[in-house]
Formats: C-alpha cells, structure tokens, sequence
C-alpha cells in the first residue's frame, strides 16, 4: 500500500515537474522574444517548414473531406426534401469543426513530430551545447522561431483548407449531383456568419496552433538524447497534441455556444 502511495506521488512529481519545465520554457520565449532583425528571418523560415510544407496533405485531405462530406450529407438531406441546403451543411461543419480540428491534426502529425525530431536531433548531437558555447542562446535561435512559425501557421492552414473543402463539396453536389449552383451559393452565404462561425473557427486553429507548437518544442528541447528517447519524444508530441486537440475543441465549441 505504502509503494503504490508513493508511486503516485512520485508521478505527481514527475508531472508537476514538466508543468513547471514547460512553462519556464514558454516564458523564456514569449517575454523574450528576439530582435526583429535577427528573428524575423528564421521565423519565415519556419513558416515555410512548418507551413508551406504542409500544404499539400492539407490540400489533398482538404479536398475528398469535402467531397465525402457532400455527399453524405446530400443524400440524408435528401431523405427530408432539404437537398438545397447541402451548402450551408458543409460550410457551416467545415468553418465551426472539421476546419480546425482536422487541420491541426494533421499539423500535429506533419509539423509538429518533424519539430520535436529535429530539436531532438539538435540536442543529440550537442549542437544546442555548441550554440551556448559561442554565447548564443538555443531559445532564441531554435525554440522561438519554430513556435511563432507554428502559431502563425496554423490559422492560414485552416482557411486553406476551408476553402478547398467548400471546392470539394461544390464538386460533388453541384457538378456531380445536380445541384443548382446558385443554390448552393446562395444558401450557404444567407447561413454563414463571418463573426459566429468564420472567426470563432479561426480562433481554434489559433489555439490549436500555439499548443502543438508548444508541446512540439518542449517534447524536442527536453528529449532524452538518445535515439529511442527522440523516437518516444516525437511520438508523445503526436499523442498530446491530438488530445490536447480534442480537449480543447470541446472547451473551446462550449464556451463559444454559451457566449462567454
């Protein structure tokens, strides 16, 4: 009894401990953000690693999520003589949900494995111990970077993908189905609401985005440097993010319902 106690403790500890560790870590970035001069450049660079290199498996999921989406739903509209309103069904799941929760999956797969792997890798080969040699500070140089780049990622990535999967399902109701396109059109612009609905999914992905890109740096910037503790760091970075993900839409779809 007395061991089970104290194991229990000690992984509170443990997790009181990375906590404290992660948000040291965050502090460190946010309130001490680089020079315009010497960041801003390598946050580009991140942008295009993170997010430019992204865009095709958004674009692709984007595309048959949309597809499929349409035609489900066409054909249980149909059910109820309400066909017409195909447009604002998928509009209104992509901008609210599927938007940001899929896009930030997929970043989190993509990206975020890739950012703790190469910080990983970075900290393995003692590059981070050279650059703290030479008097410039990792946090700066490799940490920052790749968290704004991730953070400044994420909302594109899912307006990006919104529009493709609207494409998608216009594809498949109104060239495929038959659907009237001025209908379909029209429909979706009278049921969507730019500030209900295309803003509060924006603002998920932009929580979704500083949390994947958060976990991904410290995941990276505390792995063991070891092979097998970059392959577990990279594959905690992966898990998290897709809870913290799921967790966080659920909190995020409530208080935005509830109007707080």
């Amino acid at each position: 009894m007395i061991d089970r106690i104290a194991l229990l403790g000690r992984f509170s500890l443990e997790v009181i401990r990375d906590y404290g560790k992660a948000g040291q870590l965050l502090w460190q970035v946010i309130f001490r953000f680089p020079q315009f001069r010497k960041g801003f450049p390598l946050v580009l660079q991140q942008i295009y690693a993170e997010g430019v290199l992204s865009l095709i498996i958004i674009i692709v999921s984007s595309l048959f999520i949309g597809m499929v989406v349409a035609l489900q739903g066409y054909h249980t509209l149909a059910k109820f003589g309400a066909s017409a309103e195909l447009g604002p069904l998928v509009a209104l799941s992509v901008a609210r949900e599927l938007g940001p929760v899929v896009t930030a999956l997929l970043f989190a797969g993509r990206a975020g494995s890739a950012v703790t792997a190469e910080i990983g890798l970075m900290k393995a080969t003692e590059q981070l111990s050279s650059m703290e040699m030479m008097a410039v500070n990792p946090i700066h140089r490799v940490i920052s970077p790749r968290l704004w780049g991730g953070f400044i990622s994420m909302p594109l990535l899912t307006m990006i993908f919104n529009v493709t999967a609207i494409y998608g399902a216009y594809l498949v109701g109104v060239k495929w189905l038959g659907l009237d396109a001025g209908v379909f059109w029209s429909n979706m612009q009278s049921s969507v609401d730019f500030h209900l609905d295309v803003m509060n999914g924006i603002i998920k992905s932009t929580v979704f985005g500083f949390v994947i890109a958060w976990i991904s740096v410290y995941q990276g910037y505390f792995a063991e440097p070891t092979s097998a503790g970059i392959a577990s760091a990279t594959t905690r970075t992966v898990v998290y993010s897709s809870l913290a993900i799921l967790g966080l839409d659920f909190v995020l779809t409530a208080m935005m319902i509830g109007g707080w």
